[in-house]
């Protein structure tokens, strides 16, 4: 298990810092919420229970990106940025186009991420499910 999660960490760290980029650039970001959202929704029934996960974290960055949301940190928002630049990648641990397997690892950089940040993200949920956006 530890292994697994040193694995899943330095796969993240690749894209922390491309994560940064994003932050200021409303475009790019909205570009790549384009591409999560059109790959989940391509590859739904491979992702499972992740499908949702993946989910809460484009409305978060979105609603961080428009300012409608900014009760979370600065390393949250890179780490939910850098889950959904790994999402997008062609080059991850486990490429796509193995058939039953290329999206584990997707899956678990989506669960991992979410682990990190489960307080945040719980709030950022709890938010939008209120209505007050």
């Amino acid at each position: 298990m530890f292994r697994k999660n040193v694995i899943l960490e330095r796969e993240q760290h690749k894209y922390a810092d491309e994560a940064k980029d994003y932050l200021a650039n409303q475009q790019k970001t909205q570009q790549l919420l384009n591409k999560a959202r059109k790959k989940a929704q391509r590859k739904k029934g491979n992702l499972g229970d992740a499908w949702n996960k993946l989910q809460l974290f484009i409305d978060l960055v979105k609603a961080y990106s428009k300012g409608e949301y900014r009760n979370v940190s600065t390393k949250t928002i890179i780490t939910v940025i850098g889950a959904l630049l790994y999402f997008v990648s062609p080059l991850d641990l486990i490429p796509d186009f193995i058939i039953g397997m290329g999206f584990i690892d997707d899956a678990a950089v989506i669960a991992y991420a979410l682990k990190k940040i489960s307080t945040e993200i719980d709030a950022f949920s709890d938010w939008k499910m209120s209505g007050r956006h």
